[in-house]
């Protein structure tokens, strides 16, 4: 009796070594399957040049993006935003001051998130504009006057001709761009590249690829400021 139970005792030893190894197998294959988290993939990536300017991942800033500032910049602010958006345009004013505070050492880069009925129109608006060397000042009447134009059903093109003609563009030019169709092509792929960097409302910040995760001046500025300390050697 005594010599069965010890058989029985030494397979249920040789059972259980088996299955403890089989674990770390098992979290040692997991961990080298983990995919790369969104935080980190938007992260700028480390210049090797001291105070030189962050190199961001192309999802945050593509050629065709409109920026301003210079292309030097040690900081990149990146705003996903949509022209109809009431939060975009409560925070604008603060974008401005932000600017006008930094204003060689900021590069201000805009993407769009467009959600509601007519900010498709007011993107176009702007980009048309841009067409004819206008576009910050579209996007700033497009903000001053949203209370004309949005969340009213139907395309409101009335107002965007309206406000094309307060800033003297050319009325048939701007008429013809609004209805580009590579304007739509560009919003999708904002919009993709927005989801894809966990952006899921308006306005979102990146300051030099890391997502600004309270919506605030004071909150937007120390984050520029920490980024525009000298690089320690």
């Amino acid at each position: 009796m005594k010599k069965e139970v010890k058989i029985l005792l030494t397979i249920a030893a040789t059972v259980l070594i088996g299955f403890v190894i089989a674990m770390q197998f098992y979290k040692d294959a997991s961990k080298s399957t983990v995919s790369t988290p969104v935080a980190s993939v938007t992260s700028a990536t480390t210049s090797p040049e001291k105070n030189a300017p962050p190199v961001l991942d192309e999802r945050l800033v593509r050629p065709d993006s409109p920026a301003k500032g210079p292309e030097n910049a040690r900081v990149v602010l990146v705003e996903f935003l949509d022209p109809e958006c009431e939060s975009c345009r409560a925070f604008f004013p603060d974008v401005k001051k932000i600017l006008s505070e930094y204003p060689d050492q900021i590069r201000f880069v805009v993407r769009y998130m467009t959600f509601h009925g007519n900010s498709v129109l007011a993107a176009s608006a702007t980009e048309a504009a841009g067409e004819q060397g206008k576009y910050w000042e579209m996007q700033d009447l497009l903000f001053t006057k949203q209370g004309e134009w949005s969340h009213k059903e139907g395309p409101q093109k009335e107002f965007m001709a309206k406000y094309a003609q307060e800033l003297g563009l050319d009325a048939q030019k701007f008429a013809a761009s609004l209805s580009n169709l590579m304007y739509l092509q560009k919003f999708e792929r904002d919009k993709e590249d927005g989801t894809a960097l966990g952006v899921n409302g308006t306005p979102t910040f990146f300051v030099n690829g890391k997502m600004l995760e309270e919506l605030s001046y004071a909150s937007l500025k120390k984050e520029i400021d920490a980024h525009l300390q000298p690089t320690q050697q």
